[in-house]
């Protein structure tokens, strides 16, 4: 343990295997009690600073739930509360912060926005979510896989929707772990081509990286069906003109019953229950919906304990 102190995560592919399989076996440590790292940095106990240029629900209170956990304090910054949003250079604010916080998540639409912070301070910086990326979403999904089979090498997720930050740090997160990955989406929704061609570097020919505008095809005999919204945020303006187009990758009965009997659902959320999923397959005895929600705390306490050399 302890490799990753003092380093960001502003990717999921910053991570080797060994490195995601550690943060996995601390998080569920973690989660049963078996450990209760409380990290001191320069003399006190750690400040995490939460700057969020868009909304958020389950980020939010996860990580600042797993830093009190952790006996730190947080700082909560949203945009309109900062001099950015008053047109102070990122790299300003950057510098200022890094001498207040010990680690800051950062949750925004550019990834090159969060590599400037990132270039900026000697902190640890966390990906809390871009456009390009979601890394902590996908510690968590991994956690409750691997809580629901018992391991995670030679499972096969499905990925259905749109290909979005989601869809890009599941691709790499499965292929680190030595799981199959398919992702189905419409012709013209698929995942950014270097996103694809990295995953199948890591991927290596241990595992199927498959791309596919089937969804029957690419969720049968699968082990775990993934969906998002249709619309990331910053998209709601276009969110019923895709409805049409997406109708035929909704997770419902009809598509559940292609994957393996032991099946499980997941969802990132917050969901639209009629669109890219049903009310009936949320809330069906195959969805791990909640716990996959609930071990976002324990993964990011896990990540930001190892960041800041707890463990």
């Amino acid at each position: 343990m302890g490799s990753l102190k003092g380093r960001d995560l502003l990717k999921l592919s910053d991570l080797n295997t060994d490195e995601v399989l550690e943060l996995l076996d601390i998080s569920a440590q973690l989660k049963a009690g078996k450990l209760n790292p409380r990290p001191i940095v320069k003399g006190h106990a750690p400040v995490l600073g939460l700057l969020f240029y868009k909304a958020s629900t389950r980020t939010r209170v996860s990580f600042s739930t797993a830093m009190y956990h952790l006996g730190g304090q947080v700082l909560d910054l949203p945009l309109n509360a900062t001099q950015v949003s008053r047109g102070e250079p990122i790299a300003d604010t950057a510098r200022v912060l890094d001498r207040y916080l010990d680690i800051l998540a950062i949750r925004t639409f550019e990834q090159s926005d969060l590599e400037t912070f990132a270039n900026e301070m000697e902190i640890p910086v966390i990906n809390a979510l871009t456009d390009l990326e979601h890394p902590c979403q996908i510690l968590a999904d991994l956690q409750t896989i691997q809580e629901t089979f018992s391991t995670l090498s030679g499972l096969t997720l499905t990925y259905v929707g749109d290909g979005n930050n989601v869809a890009h740090s599941l691709m790499i997160g499965c292929a680190l772990v030595g799981m199959n990955v398919r992702i189905a989406t419409p012709a013209d929704y698929k995942p950014d081509s270097s996103i694809v061609e990295l995953t199948q570097k890591i991927a290596a020919g241990k595992s199927e990286v498959i791309l596919t505008e089937d969804p029957i095809a690419a969720t049968k005999d699968t082990n775990v069906i993934y969906t998002d919204v249709w619309a990331s945020m910053g998209q709601e303006d276009l969110a019923q003109s895709r409805i049409p187009i997406f109708q035929s990758y909704q997770v419902n009965d009809e598509l559940l019953s292609y994957a393996e009997k032991d099946a499980i659902v997941l969802h990132c959320l917050p969901a639209h229950r009629g669109e890219e999923i049903t009310h009936k397959a949320i809330e069906g005895k195959q969805s791990k919906v909640w716990d996959q929600a609930e071990n976002r705390m324990h993964a990011q306490k896990a990540l930001m304990a190892s960041l800041l050399g707890a463990v």
